[in-house]
């Protein structure tokens, strides 16, 4: 209700959000005004709340932050990942749209689409059990568009002023403003600056300008290049009698040397993935200093081993690729290093179902604030959805007991998908409105007779609009 300015405001929001879950065509405006019975009304208002009304798509997720941290001790950090994406556009005219390469094209053949580009940082909320899985939780949804490209007949100020834009407006510089944001957002609630805020990212994140740019009280895990030049800190035997103090001390091993050096031993370290607990195997070394973060900023080196895996029962054992992370806290404990960033991957998730579940992007909307607000806030109506599910079902590792058809009563999920929390909340928004319908109906719809002889073909529109038992 405080992010938005009236009361009526705030009630049609609410609306649009349960319609953007709840809708079972394409996620588009028109999508959402069928779902919530608004076709016989004037629909400006709907759109207006994207376009003209006064408010901020960060402060909607606000109200998720503080339940996540409501399912932690004061004084635990909060463990997030960074990552963007993309929405597919095909307009032209579109704000913030251009070429961007297709992260689904093959490594051999670079392909192009247009899309719009967004940062995102989801929350990841751990389980019952430690080590155990998490689940990713959105936080943030910014919009960081190009920056727009003079015509090539333009002045040479044109072009210096278009290159000065793009070192100051791109992603590692929108990623540090995020996580400063989300820091001061932290300190904000209750026992928050006692916190520690963990992001984890990927290697396009691990450079200069992010790591030099984050903000106290603050903890990065990231890969890094595995022949990156790194150096131990200096010593006294390290300085000059004269000249300027150096900065850097002997050089460091490299994390691929750091991997194939024989006296150094390995560790194992128990973290879960892909559904279960694996032993990791790793190297590490610290403090050493990165050029690139600076000589105030010590690191710790993480080296993890290759995995093996088989295909099928008895098949080659085969090997994935190994993995080099640094951390900016060197006196975090190595199984947090590495359990934190597995965590990361389910980001990935959110991406997958935002787009191919919740919808975010279909809208068709062409104003500049519209652009970017129409998809941050079905982010935070998804977010919402989570959030509702582990205040409802437990923290994930608990086992779910929802109503499946027969076949599958024997599985077990260790937590509800986002399909299932979208089944659960259509069956509880619409299932006694088709109960009712059903009995007070011309037979429309009807459960099977019991009769041994073959009846007529009647379909039950609960279970066939609900995919869902409606018990």
């Amino acid at each position: 209700m405080a992010v938005f300015t009236q009361r009526r405001i705030w009630r049609r929001s609410v609306r649009l959000a349960v319609s953007q879950l709840a809708c079972l065509g394409r996620h588009t405006g028109t999508g959402r005004l069928c779902t919530a019975g608004r076709v016989d009304v004037d629909w400006s208002a709907d759109y207006r709340v994207f376009s003209r009304d006064r408010w901020e798509a960060t402060e909607l997720f606000g109200p998720i932050l503080r339940g996540v941290l409501a399912l932690s001790g004061p004084s635990e950090p909060l463990v997030t990942a960074l990552d963007d994406t993309h929405l597919r556009k095909t307009g032209s005219t579109i704000p913030g749209v251009g070429y961007r390469r297709d992260p689904l094209s093959p490594a051999f053949h670079t392909n192009f689409i247009r899309a719009q580009r967004f940062l995102q940082i989801s929350a990841l909320v751990p389980g019952q059990s430690r080590p155990g899985p998490a689940r990713a939780i959105p936080l943030r949804y910014d919009h960081v568009p190009p920056v727009p490209k003079p015509k090539h007949a333009a002045p040479p100020e044109a072009w210096k002023a278009y290159r000065r834009r793009c070192r100051e407006e791109n992603l590692s510089t929108a990623a540090v403003t995020a996580i400063a944001q989300t820091r001061r957002i932290l300190d904000r609630e209750p026992f928050g600056k006692d916190r520690v805020l963990v992001v984890g990212t990927d290697g396009s994140y691990t450079n200069k300008t992010v790591l030099k740019g984050l903000p106290p009280r603050t903890v990065l895990i990231g890969r890094i290049r595995k022949d990156a030049e790194l150096f131990h800190p200096p010593t006294a035997a390290d300085q000059q009698p004269r000249g300027a103090p150096r900065h850097y001390g002997q050089p460091a091993p490299a994390p691929e040397p750091l991997r194939q050096d024989e006296t150094v031993a390995w560790q194992e370290v128990r973290a879960f993935a892909a559904g279960t607990l694996h032993a990791f195997r790793v190297k590490t070394i610290g403090p050493v200093l990165w050029p690139k973060a600076g000589s105030q900023r010590p690191l710790r080196l993480v080296v993890i081993a290759p995995v093996g895996y088989r295909l099928r029962k008895g098949s080659k054992l085969l090997y994935r690729l190994p993995a080099y992370l640094i951390c900016t806290d060197p006196d975090l404990p190595v199984a947090n290093v590495v359990q934190w960033y597995l965590w990361r991957w389910d980001i990935e998730v959110n991406h997958r179902d935002e787009k191919q579940v919740i919808g975010v992007g279909e809208a068709q909307v062409r104003s500049p604030l519209a652009v970017s607000r129409d998809p941050a806030f079905a982010v935070a109506a998804y977010a919402a959805l989570l959030l509702a599910s582990i205040q409802i079902y437990g923290l994930p590792g608990k086992e779910v007991n929802q109503p499946v058809p027969k076949w599958r009563a024997k599985q077990t999920k260790p937590r509800p998908t986002t399909e299932d929390l979208i089944r659960q909340l259509r069956h509880d928004l619409w299932g006694q409105a088709l109960q009712r319908l059903q009995e007070h109906s011309d037979h429309f719809a009807s459960d099977y007779p019991s009769v041994t002889k073959c009846p007529e073909i009647h379909l039950p529109l609960a279970q066939a609009v609900l995919y869902a038992p409606a018990g």
